[in-house]
């Protein structure tokens, strides 16, 4: 679970990097760049809806503050 996880992060961490490496060398001529931002964007909602469904479904716990409890 961890593992896809991060694997999708860094793939979202890749396509935003060969976007600012496409947009430094193609200086716009190419549709490159768009192409590298639309697959980081897909990748990044692709991660979202995986995080949503691993909860929902009770395959990762949300953790952080409790809600409703009272601090004394």
């Amino acid at each position: 679970m961890k593992i896809l996880i991060v694997v999708l992060f860094l793939g979202v961490l890749a396509s935003l990097g060969s976007a600012m490496k496409y947009l430094m060398q193609d200086r716009g001529r190419t549709d490159r760049m768009a192409w590298a931002l639309t697959w980081r964007v897909g990748l990044s909602i692709l991660l979202f809806l995986f995080l949503l469904l691993s909860h929902a479904l009770g395959w990762i716990d949300a953790t952080g503050l409790q809600v409703g409890t009272t601090g004394g």
